[in-house]
């Protein structure tokens, strides 16, 4: 029997690795206010080598996997999230200056494993706003490494 997840308590947090390729231990930073996460399943391309010799079915073999360039966060746009963003921006810009990357951990409640990644954050910029509608907006995190799922570390 499936036991579906409620996606309420997940969450994203962020953190410098200390030794240059490795998923950093201990507790990540959160990152408050999150309302999505875009998805982050890597699609596989495909080469055909389908040769004059096949007469029923196109053949393939597995190529590059693609996540579709930036991974997007969804939040409500508070002056706590403001500050925690452009604290994560500050801390990955400071790494890469150092050669190190920063890493970010979705948190899936009971689960074992979290769902790893480095990548660069962009700076918040002004998201849309509309008349009697919750201030959010996009944040990106442009990816360079996907781990994918991992032993857990802890999000504070």
């Amino acid at each position: 029997m499936a036991h579906e997840i409620s996606t309420s308590g997940f969450k994203i947090g962020y953190k410098v690795e200390t030794t240059a390729g490795s998923i950093p231990t201990g507790s990540f930073t959160n990152i408050p206010n999150i309302k999505a996460i875009s998805e982050i399943n890597p699609e596989p391309a495909t080469y055909d080598v389908t040769d004059l010799s096949d007469t029923v079915w196109k053949r393939y073999i597995g190529a590059l996997k693609d996540i579709g360039g930036a991974i997007s966060l969804t939040a409500n746009i508070t002056e706590q999230f403001k500050t925690a963003w452009a604290s994560c921006v500050s801390s990955a810009q400071t790494a890469e200056a150092s050669s190190l990357s920063m890493w970010f951990e979705v948190l899936v409640p009971g689960w074992s494993e979290g769902f790893f990644f480095a990548g660069m954050p962009s700076e918040l910029g002004l998201p849309g706003i509309e008349t009697d509608a919750v201030f959010e907006g996009d944040v990106f995190i442009t990816p360079n490494q996907i781990k994918g799922w991992n032993t857990k570390a802890d999000i504070a």
